[in-house]
């Protein structure tokens, strides 16, 4: 039995290709009705191996386009499940990746962010007080910037780690050994 990528894959919730795909439509039609060539791209489940629809949002829109889509009401996508990245090694090096559900209908969608290496991306810790964490993993792993972040620092290596490890071209061997533990920052476990 050979399996074609494109092929859904069952889950407990269903097909929501099926499901969503009038609610989709309409969502992303308001949504390029209102921010026009600031949206890039739209891939679609039916022509591109995707479970949800994925919105290309321009750098200087991307804010703009999430809080449509958070507090529109058309749209209620009001929980920010994750923000990750992948390292495409041509440029725009970066696509930011903001996972998005909507508690009230169940619906999911995908908006990405092209990003040129060494540019910011604006936060959505402003939507979002929970993109917090997710930024600064984002930044620590590949190096992404999130301008206006309230505290861009490393979450999960040692601060005098040098370099992005989910980077592609980070080495495969890239160790780095510390004959000690980091310093502790008191002033980080006040209230």
């Amino acid at each position: 039995m050979s399996t074609d990528i494109r092929t859904p894959v069952p889950t407990v919730y269903g097909d929501y290709a099926k499901k969503y795909e009038a609610t989709w439509k309409a969502q992303i039609e308001l949504i390029q009705k209102k921010f026009g060539s600031a949206i890039e791209e739209i891939r679609w489940p039916s022509t591109y191996p995707t479970d949800v629809p994925i919105i290309y949002a321009s750098r200087g829109a991307i804010i703009g386009v999430l809080q449509e889509l958070k507090e529109g009401s058309e749209t209620n996508y009001d929980f920010l499940a994750d923000i990750t990245a992948t390292d495409e090694e041509i440029e725009p090096r970066f696509e930011v990746v903001y996972n998005l559900a909507s508690l009230a209908s169940g619906a999911r969608i995908r908006v990405k962010v092209r990003v040129r290496d060494g540019e910011d991306v604006p936060t959505a810790t402003v939507l979002w007080t929970g993109a917090n964490w997710a930024e600064r993993e984002v930044w620590d792993m590949f190096g992404v910037k999130f301008s206006g972040h309230p505290d861009l620092r490393r979450i999960l290596m040692d601060e005098r780690w040098q370099g992005h490890p989910l980077r592609k071209d980070y080495p495969l061997r890239g160790y780095q050994i510390f004959p000690d533990t980091q310093p502790i920052h008191v002033e980080l476990l006040k209230d």
